[in-house]
């Protein structure tokens, strides 16, 4: 007999009817009732045993965590709490769990010991919804740029650029680390390497984007990305999956434009398709906040905040104003930021991003125009601006509880331009040459930006640590399972 999932037997409309249910126990009560859940929704459904009628070695191995498979009549519930369960006639145990061994009972684990069973966390209601918003969310980015017509592009995963200039990526090589070939000037020998040079794990994948957007038009790349930074923060991965439309003849407003209607079109899509499990990660927020003094609590529920995100338009704001608003912000006066704001060109930190967003605008915030030398090589320098305050037209998106939450800019399209800042920041322009052929051949104005997708699953869930929202996290010392 065909099993049917537990979402579709608590959506069913009809009952009376004989189905099989799989899926593992979550509890076991009285020696009668099973909460079996198979992963499709965070609901439940109640199996109710006949446990007169059945062995007891069978009841005994009705615990937490076994996969079992029950055959009954779908009838409707006496009980509180659901609209249906089963009346089981035949119960199968398809794998045993032992109880005294199984690390997720049914009770409240702290989030550092299911980082360390990663591999089981998933299996309580919080990390199964959590991956459930994640695959929706993933499924709305997708399906936002293809209704829209942009083309998906695989960028590689082993470059030899690095589009950051950052320089913390982690090297690919198969040479021999306890005999490294070295060359005449006595350094590593990488022509003697797989690719016959020095290569890295990809940073992003904007730098070909930008190659495929010059001929198709209007171009995304959703993939892994990479970052060698020696971070352990709640807001760092190693490893995290990166989100990059880039787009012939976009300026920076229709830039800005683009950003904003798809973060608000892939929330409202997890709005309308998570319902069950955002109330519950709403719940587990809700409960979580109790334990913290009453400043440090949120001032809107998860769903607020989310419906707060799709009803207010985002405030668009010149790096130079929110430096003002910093430097005279009553923090900064009181020197409460652990980073203070003293002057006109200061890199801002997560706090200072913050403080716009939930103090002084309580808003969704878009920063644009920023200063030149904090900012990447490829970005759009600001004509008619005053010598030593150069500006690019770079804009970043900032949203409460996260900080920046989406990095982008106009590209800067002028080869002479282009190629005097890479001299000046010794950016080789022989590895770069395919990239500077783009503005040699046909250039034209073309915007993009990058979102990191973690961040997005860590806003839209209420979590508090992106470890939380990836399957297995990639972290300084850590790369379990």
């Amino acid at each position: 007999m065909k099993h049917t999932k537990v979402r579709d037997l608590l959506n069913s409309t009809t009952t009376l009817q004989e189905v099989n249910a799989k899926g593992w126990v979550r509890t076991f009560r009285n020696n009668q009732f099973i909460a079996l859940n198979d992963g499709s929704t965070i609901n439940n459904i109640q199996c109710v045993v006949d446990f007169e009628n059945t062995p007891e070695e069978t009841l005994k191995r009705i615990t937490t965590g076994a996969a079992v498979s029950v055959i009954g009549t779908l009838v409707e519930s006496k009980g509180a709490g659901q609209k249906y369960e089963i009346q089981v006639s035949k119960l199968e145990i398809l794998g045993d769990s032992d109880a005294e061994k199984f690390p997720m009972q049914p009770k409240k684990h702290s989030l550092e010991f299911l980082r360390e069973n990663a591999h089981l966390r998933v299996r309580t209601n919080a990390f199964g919804a959590i991956m459930r918003v994640r695959s929706v969310l993933s499924y709305a980015v997708h399906k936002y740029f293809q209704d829209k017509g942009f083309v998906y592009v695989n960028t590689p995963i082993i470059t030899g650029a690095d589009a950051e200039g950052a320089g913390e990526m982690f090297q690919v090589t198969s040479l021999p680390l306890d005999n490294l070939p070295k060359n005449e000037e006595g350094n590593i020998d990488f022509k003697k390497d797989f690719f016959g040079k020095h290569t890295n794990l990809t940073v992003s994948g904007q730098l070909e984007g930008e190659t495929f957007a010059m001929a198709l038009g209007q171009i995304y790349t959703f993939g892994p990305t990479f970052r060698a930074e020696n971070s352990n923060t709640s807001r760092h991965l190693a490893e995290f999956w990166m989100i990059e439309p880039e787009v012939a003849f976009n300026d920076l407003d229709d830039n800005m434009d683009l950003a904003e209607d798809f973060i608000q079109y892939v929330i409202k899509y997890a709005l309308d398709n998570c319902g069950d499990d955002l109330k519950f990660l709403e719940g587990r927020l809700l409960e979580e906040e109790k334990s913290k003094p009453q400043a440090e609590r949120s001032e809107m529920s998860l769903l607020e905040k989310l419906n707060f995100v799709l009803e207010n338009n985002f405030k668009r704001v010149s790096y130079t104003e929110a430096i003002d608003i910093l430097r005279d912000s009553t923090p900064n006066k009181k020197k409460k930021f652990q980073y203070l704001i003293n002057e006109w060109g200061a890199d801002l930190q997560s706090e200072h991003e913050r403080y716009l967003v939930e103090k002084h605008f309580k808003c969704p915030v878009i920063l644009y125009d920023y200063p030149a030398n904090i900012k990447a090589f490829y970005m759009r320098l600001n004509d008619n601006t005053e010598p030593g305050r150069e500006t690019v037209r770079a804009m970043d998106i900032l949203f409460p509880g996260i900080g920046e939450i989406v990095g982008g800019s106009e590209r800067e399209e002028r080869y002479d331009v282009l190629v005097e800042k890479m001299e000046k920041l010794g950016i080789d322009k022989e590895e770069l040459y395919w990239y500077l052929d783009t503005r040699r051949f046909g250039s034209a104005t073309h915007a993009g930006f990058g979102l990191g997708f973690e961040r997005l699953v860590l806003f839209v869930t209420g979590m508090t640590n992106i470890r939380d929202v990836i399957p297995f996290p990639r972290t300084p010392g850590s790369a379990e399972f």
